[in-house]
């Protein structure tokens, strides 16, 4: 008895089999689609970074041509500027007080969000509101109306005007951005769904309570979220400008408690037009906040725990 094989497939006369297409063809196509983007980066980018660089070497006061200066405007800055330092020590002392307390509210507000039956769909977006106001110049001014002398805070406190007092001014500024706290908070809500409550149940087996499943489950889980939000408000900080100049009306009085370095750039080169200096410290801080960054993604390793590695 002999078997035959049965053809499982059948090519149909004369189908033509299909041609992909040559590589520089595709890679031409992608291009195309890319041009938008590349062209808006070089020209609104790139090309005002190349001359924000060469200007840090020039004495610029907008209205006559850039003359070479060498390394002037960065030795003035480190060596004879004075109020330069003070916008630094502010800058850095804002930026101490301002992120972590923002991070610990938008934690605990997303931890009972996350503990919620019902309603939250509508706190999480009256929690997130501030982020998309908080950064305009009418809601810096409100913030000002309300810790100045007379306002909310000197009525319901007896404190008088925060933003009159140089040791209180700045911790005016800094509760303005704390009280943005929606956009870190959103991300923790994520982050801490994604959890799974098998860990939790097996805790509580253990006999862990709810602060030792909080340290022992919650924050290891949640450690790559808060690393990313560390970074992310770290980053913005450094950069602050709207909510110190409405408080301060653009002066960063009182005797200099609110001028964080971008107001004192803003000052140097819109105001007293030495847009070269402006330069300077432009690309300082640049350096500045890149350092930063590394450190964080350097120190990272020893806290930041991600599931997917097994490692920490």
């Amino acid at each position: 008895m002999t078997t035959t094989a049965i053809p499982t497939a059948t090519k149909r006369a004369g189908a033509a089999t299909p041609k992909r297409r040559p590589r520089r063809e595709r890679e031409g196509a992608a291009w195309v689609f890319l041009s938008p983007w590349v062209l808006g980066a070089s020209v609104l980018t790139l090309l005002p970074m190349a001359v924000s660089l060469y200007l840090s070497f020039t004495d610029y006061n907008l209205f006559d041509p850039p003359r070479w200066v060498g390394l002037r405007n960065y030795s003035q800055m480190f060596t004879e500027d004075p109020r330069y330092w003070r916008s630094v020590v502010t800058t850095v002392t804002y930026v101490v007080i301002a992120v972590p307390l923002q991070l610990a509210l938008a934690l605990v507000v997303a931890l009972a969000l996350k503990s919620m039956k019902r309603g939250k769909a509508f706190y999480r977006s009256a929690f997130y509101a501030p982020s998309l106001l908080g950064a305009s110049m009418s809601i810096a001014l409100v913030w000002r109306a309300v810790f100045n002398d007379g306002g909310t805070v000197d009525n319901l406190f007896g404190t008088g005007g925060w933003v009159n007092k140089p040791g209180w001014a700045l911790l005016a500024v800094a509760l303005l951005t704390v009280w943005q706290f929606g956009a870190p908070m959103v991300i923790f809500l994520a982050g801490l769904q994604q959890i799974p409550a098998e860990l939790y149940e097996a805790a509580a087996v253990d006999g862990a309570g709810r602060w030792r499943q909080f340290l022992s489950v919650t924050v290891p889980m949640l450690s790559p979220v808060l690393f990313f939000n560390l970074v992310l408000q770290t980053i913005q900080a450094f950069q602050v400008f709207t909510p110190a100049f409405a408080v301060s009306a653009g002066k960063g009085g009182p005797a200099d408690s609110t001028l964080v370095y971008t107001m004192y750039l803003y000052d140097r080169g819109f105001v007293a037009s030495h847009m070269g200096y402006a330069s300077a410290m432009a690309w300082v801080l640049l350096l500045v906040i890149g350092v930063v960054t590394a450190v964080l993604f350097r120190t990272s390793r020893s806290w930041v725990f991600y599931a997917s590695e097994g490692d920490r």
